[in-house]
């Protein structure tokens, strides 16, 4: 098992009585909850973080009119190689 440290926190007392209600109803214990709590926080912070960099990224170097116009032709010719239904399914 990975090591573990032991933290004591300050909790309101209806914050404390919502997290009972939903830890019980899942079955975990109070370290197994709040470890799936704060990884799961930190995880979507590290996505929004991530987005963030890839639309200043995109705003700092936007896509050129020429290779805005090969993508559309890729699309185009991809498409046209893969038609949307079969003729035997027509009618």
């Amino acid at each position: 098992m990975k090591k573990s440290a032991k933290i004591a926190i300050s909790l309101p007392e209806k914050l404390l009585e919502d997290v009972e209600r939903e830890r019980q109803s899942t079955g975990e214990t109070r370290s197994e909850f709040f470890r799936h709590v704060m990884e799961t926080h930190l995880r979507q912070k590290r996505e929004r973080e991530l987005e963030e960099q890839y639309i200043r990224g995109y705003q700092k170097y936007p896509e050129t009119e020429k290779e805005v116009a090969w993508a559309e032709a890729t699309l185009h010719e991809a498409l046209a190689d893969s038609p949307w239904e079969d003729d035997d399914e027509k009618g």
